[in-house]
């Protein structure tokens, strides 16, 4: 009965890898990224990309334990839920109110520490900015807001 169990639990495990979260990107331009649209200092492009790229843009790297279901469910789920907060890859087509708010958002939660994610930061050791480099981030972010309204 027991041996029964394993094998069910492992034919389970074995066919759950056949159904992968999509990971597909459409076609965007490359012109409307944040990054090309706002020119940040190298330092803030670099914080930008580690701690924020993968899940709030087209430029996600997917871990290799993406590919192992549920584990890449759940990633692909905070990918999805990522862009759907502001998708930075998008970020010429967004108004200027929108961007405003978002670079609001955005440096409220740098400067709170509640972005990026602490599963995120486990993982991805790059992205559990210092105390100054959020300050950093988060001072940038302001300016850019700022930057916006005039």
């Amino acid at each position: 009965m027991k041996n029964r169990l394993f094998v069910l639990i492992g034919a389970l495990l074995v066919v759950l890898q056949f159904f992968q979260p999509d990971r597909s990107v459409p076609a965007y331009d490359a012109s409307q990224d944040f990054i090309n649209q706002m020119k940040p200092p190298a330092d803030v492009a670099e914080m930008l990309r580690v701690a924020c790229y993968d899940c709030h843009s087209y430029e996600t790297e997917w871990p290799w334990y993406s590919w192992v279901q549920p584990t890449g469910w759940w990633l692909g789920g905070h990918v999805r839920e990522g862009r759907e907060h502001f998708n930075l890859s998008l970020w010429g087509t967004y108004s200027a109110e929108d961007q405003q708010d978002i670079l609001e958002h955005m440096a409220k939660a740098v400067k709170k520490g509640f972005m990026p994610l602490e599963p995120y930061k486990f993982m991805h050791p790059r992205a559990n900015l210092s105390d100054a480099q959020r300050a950093a981030l988060a001072a940038w972010l302001e300016q850019a807001e700022a930057s916006l309204s005039h």
